[in-house]
């Protein structure tokens, strides 16, 4: 029995269905039937419409072939190409940490 995908925040959900929306509509721009697609892309027509749908439980691969077949998929290279955060979060990680001042020892080795 297939297991249930995680449950998605709904904004996570509208970026899915807008994605599927978007699809959809390359493949209808193409003049290209949902039957062709999936053919081509070597997937179901149900995967197909789920792909177009949003739904979180098709994989990543199944959207990736469709992507593949509409010619789209130098697309994913755009895919978190920027990660502002990232690279913040890593240059702090870079920077030297700052040591307290050395204190000035006695004759005797105790400090003053």
């Amino acid at each position: 029995m297939p297991r249930k995908p995680p449950p998605l925040f709904p904004q996570e959900q509208r970026l899915l269905s807008d994605l599927g929306e978007r699809l959809r509509l390359a493949r209808k721009r193409r003049r290209l039937s949902n039957a062709a697609v999936a053919g081509r892309a070597g997937i179901s027509r149900t995967t197909l419409y789920k792909v177009e749908t949003g739904d979180p439980g098709a994989t990543l691969g199944s959207y990736m072939r469709v992507l593949a077949v509409l010619g789209l998929e130098g697309d994913l290279n755009q895919l978190a190409a920027d990660d502002r955060l990232g690279r913040k979060l890593q240059d702090l990680a870079l920077e030297p940490k700052r040591r307290a001042p050395r204190r000035a020892l006695t004759v005797a080795g105790e400090p003053t």
